[in-house]
């Protein structure tokens, strides 16, 4: 009985990781597909009876491709500002796009250097220590206000990192680590089931 055991939660241990993924990337797929290529194929299926799976994914990346040629090679550095600026105008616009460029520009940029300082910080009370990362240097107001040199770091929540608790404190006060962010995340996102491989703290 305790081979069959073995033998069931190492098999799960292998598959449920590869079906998950695949789970989410065909999620991702259909989500993708219904939106952009809904209304088309709704119309090839009346008109013609047949439907493109994969259409709306398709032309979703031809969409993206056209519009990064165009904001490279047509619209100049003054004329994107301004169509941003009218976007703006709109309801709920201005609430919105402005976080959600941020938090798309930093997922997808080439160099995540606000993630690259993981350190450990006396949080949420003395004696208890948090993973977190040092996205910032404290900002003028707030240490002038102090009278000291704030450093601003995001205490990730499992089992996302990318949300938590965003909070201000001394520079001295601060461990600096040397773990590689994606070891934090793993950290993170695992609630401490996966250990770092390494690393000790700067001097």
């Amino acid at each position: 009985m305790k081979k069959i055991k073995r033998y069931f939660f190492t098999g799960l241990l292998t598959i449920l990781p590869t079906f998950l993924t695949l789970y989410i990337l065909i999620f991702i797929f259909k989500v993708i597909d219904n939106i952009v290529g809904g209304v088309i194929n709704k119309y090839l299926m009346s008109a013609f009876g047949f439907s493109i799976p994969g259409l709306g994914l398709i032309m979703a990346v031809l969409i993206i491709l056209v519009t990064g040629f165009a904001v490279s090679h047509l619209l100049s550095k003054r004329a994107l500002p301004l169509i941003e600026r009218w976007f703006l105008k709109f309801p709920g616009i201005r609430q919105l796009y402005p976080s959600i460029k941020q938090i798309v520009g930093f997922i997808f940029a080439k160099e995540k250097a606000a993630f690259k300082k993981v350190v450990l910080v006396e949080y949420p009370s003395q004696g208890i220590w948090s993973v977190g990362f040092m996205t910032n240097d404290g900002f003028r107001e707030a240490q002038e206000l102090t009278g000291q040199e704030l450093v601003h770091v995001l205490i990730g929540s499992t089992p996302s990192p990318w949300s938590g608790f965003f909070i201000m404190v001394p520079k001295s006060s601060v461990k600096f680590l040397r773990m590689p962010a994606d070891e934090a995340i793993k950290l993170i996102v695992s609630g401490g089931i996966l250990k770092p491989n390494g690393g000790s703290r700067q001097a």
